[in-house]
């Protein structure tokens, strides 16, 4: 089964906090669909040392989403990516897929 995305580690982050709460997922909801174009234009380009820069940030992104095993899919194909490979990246798609599709319902 696929882990969801969820909001866990934001709440634990908050504390009940609400308006730290709503910081924290308007930048998530700003930053990452400007990294993951960046991404996906890279990749496309074979751009390795920058796409597995951009896995990088993304990793972020995914921890803090609570996506604990997708964090480790990451960590992985950006480490093929510095390996000039591409293995990994079907998953790793997913998984931004997962996340945007997150993001549009919170």
């Amino acid at each position: 089964m696929i882990e969801q995305p969820n909001l866990s580690y934001i709440n634990t982050l908050s504390g009940g906090d609400e308006a730290f709460k709503e910081k924290l997922i308007t930048i998530i909801k700003r930053e990452f669909p400007d990294e993951k174009e960046v991404y996906f234009k890279n990749i496309e380009a074979k751009n390795f040392k920058e796409s597995a820069e951009n896995v990088h940030k993304l990793k972020h992104k995914i921890s803090i989403l609570g996506l604990e095993k997708s964090y480790a899919i990451a960590a992985d194909f950006e480490n093929n990516l510095k390996d000039h490979s591409v293995v990994g990246k079907a998953e790793f798609d997913t998984i931004l897929q997962l996340i945007t599709d997150f993001l549009e319902t919170i």
